[in-house]
């Protein structure tokens, strides 16, 4: 890689986009986001509640709005949304210009959709389409949970021409019935005489948390000093690249197939997978360890801005997503001999990652309603 080129711009050149995985109203001010846009060649963002929750709760930027929405009346669930649709629409404006020059692959925000509606299908078809309406932009991605009732939302929405950012992925088994759903939706608009180049998703495939979960069940077998003690060591930070390259193996090979290739010659994108989850969480591994080893062509990795700081520091380019597929099947062999349960463990993260979204955007909501009771 040449010496002269930024890492976070070396990694564009490897097939790979960078997104942020933050937003508040002060980077889409005072010029911050589009810094990092001509700078770090980021091409996109991400949100959630969380991130609305710390940055709403946190800064002092919003104070105005929040005082001329209260005096206009609006309650807490209005406060929330105009504030949200004025960030989200502030910045896919800030990418426009990469969502042209890149033909549509890059420049998309997305929003959420309330995860109080993760096990509503018919009511995240409903708020999903309203969120895209409001908006009104082509480079807005809504952000749908990819559980067993997000899946039949996320095939309505995007055979309506909605683009959809599949969140909350934990196992390689629910990947695939997103991408199934994509493939029936882009047939369906196929079969309906519909174009399929103007619709985009990605599928989130959530990482340091599968880790965090992993790691100690590893770790409690390892201190029984059984015999099985060296390989639970041994596997220890492996599970969750080793499920992002099972990921992208099977990627690979149903955009062989021809069911996808008929697709694909009738103008669909490719639903690229997208690493989620990337701030490192535990202090003894690399804090670009979810960076560095999953960069491949047709991938998004969508960063926190700590995450982003460090790669730009001492980051090193390089494909290397062909290692993480090569040793995934021994990882996951290895993990199944401990009797450790990668279904399990994705059932569960699913169910912790409802609630990680739940309680900030129920924290935030009762924020604002404090501070529109106290005008």
């Amino acid at each position: 890689m040449d010496k002269s080129i930024t890492p976070t711009a070396g990694v564009a050149r490897l097939g790979q986009s960078l997104w942020l995985d933050y937003i508040d109203r002060r980077i889409l001010v005072d010029g911050s986001l589009q810094e990092l846009i001509a700078t770090d060649r980021i091409a996109g963002l991400t949100s959630n509640p969380a991130i609305f929750e710390k940055a709403i709760s946190h800064d002092t930027c919003y104070d105005e709005d929040i005082k001329r929405l209260r005096e206009s009346g609006a309650d807490r669930e209005t406060l929330y949304e105009k504030i949200i649709f004025d960030d989200i629409a502030r910045a896919a404006d800030a990418f426009a210009d990469v969502y042209r020059d890149s033909g549509g692959r890059d420049g998309y925000v997305s929003i959420e959709v309330s995860p109080l509606l993760a096990r509503d299908t018919q009511a995240t078809i409903a708020e999903a389409r309203e969120l895209w309406q409001t908006l009104d932009r082509p480079n807005v991605m809504i952000k749908v949970p990819g559980t067993a009732e997000g899946l039949p939302a996320i095939r309505q929405l995007l055979s309506e021409g909605i683009n959809v950012n599949i969140t909350l992925l934990f196992s390689v088994g629910r990947y695939l019935e997103v991408l199934d759903a994509y493939q029936d939706a882009m047939q369906e608009r196929l079969d309906a005489g519909l174009p399929l180049d103007k619709v985009a998703s990605v599928a989130s495939f959530f990482l340091s948390r599968i880790d965090v979960m992993v790691d100690p069940m590893l770790a409690t077998i390892a201190a029984g000093g059984s015999g099985r003690a060296p390989q639970a060591a041994a596997l220890r930070g492996q599970a969750a690249i080793a499920s992002a390259g099972f990921a992208y193996k099977r990627f690979l090979e149903i955009s062989a197939q021809p069911r996808w290739q008929a697709l694909a010659k009738a103008g669909a994108r490719v639903q690229r997978l997208l690493w989620a989850s990337t701030g490192t969480k535990d202090p003894d591994y690399s804090d670009i360890k979810y960076v560095e080893a999953l960069i491949g062509a047709d991938t998004v990795n969508t960063l926190p801005v700590e995450t982003l700081e460090a790669y730009r520091a001492h980051g090193e380019p390089a494909l290397r997503i062909d290692a993480a597929m090569a040793t995934a099947p021994a990882v996951m062999k290895g993990l199944a001999s401990l009797d450790i349960d990668m279904h399990a463990v994705a059932d569960q993260l699913e169910r912790e990652g409802i609630d990680k979204f739940v309680k900030p955007y129920q924290s935030l909501l009762d924020t604002l309603g404090r501070v529109r009771a106290s005008a």
